[in-house]
């Protein structure tokens, strides 16, 4: 999956979670989506809509019959859901969820595989602002998922980011799945 389709995904705080329910066996119904997911009903409803618009999960058009589900994956939104559900699997801790449901997390990990500078992570993600990367990287650091390093060996020294523990097991899952 190529970085601008995984900013997309990501926009929405849900989007992940409803993908590996899915792909993990979830019936597609929305009542069992939304307990499973543990999300608001608007967010939930959000999230749905936005990965309908994706193309990555559509209406059942067999729909109607009390034990067929509402929604299923498109042959594309299987792919995502498998990345979803491998992604989601790497966070140890189900309180760190939090951080990975933040818009620009899982982007940011993806490109922070290597070591990056601040500019090369905001050319590879686009539209970011600096305020935003800044405080993902943040929170990132905070997280103990991005490890920040000063390098030395230029005239101006200037920070280095990379992805570690949990982090670089999630940049390592995205890289596989380009």
């Amino acid at each position: 999956m190529d970085i601008h389709s995984l900013v997309k995904l990501t926009s929405r705080a849900w989007a992940l979670d409803i993908l590996a329910h899915m792909h993990a066996g979830v019936s597609g119904r929305q009542a069992a989506l939304l307990t499973a997911t543990g999300a608001g009903r608007t967010a939930f409803a959000a999230s749905l809509q936005h990965l309908m618009a994706l193309g990555l999960v559509e209406r059942n058009p067999g729909h109607g019959h009390p034990i067929r589900p509402e929604f299923r994956l498109t042959q594309e939104g299987a792919a995502a859901a498998a990345l979803a559900r491998r992604v989601l699997q790497a966070v140890p801790d189900g309180a760190q969820l939090g951080v990975l449901r933040k818009s620009w997390t899982v982007p940011v990990l993806a490109l922070a595989k290597q070591p990056q500078r601040f500019s090369g992570l905001r050319a590879g993600l686009g539209a970011i602002t600096d305020r935003a990367l800044s405080a993902s990287l943040q929170r990132l650091e905070a997280q103990n998922w991005v490890a920040r390093e000063i390098d030395l060996s230029q005239r101006v020294p200037f920070p280095v980011y990379q992805a570690v523990n949990a982090g670089g097991e999630i940049s390592r899952i995205v890289a596989m799945a380009a």
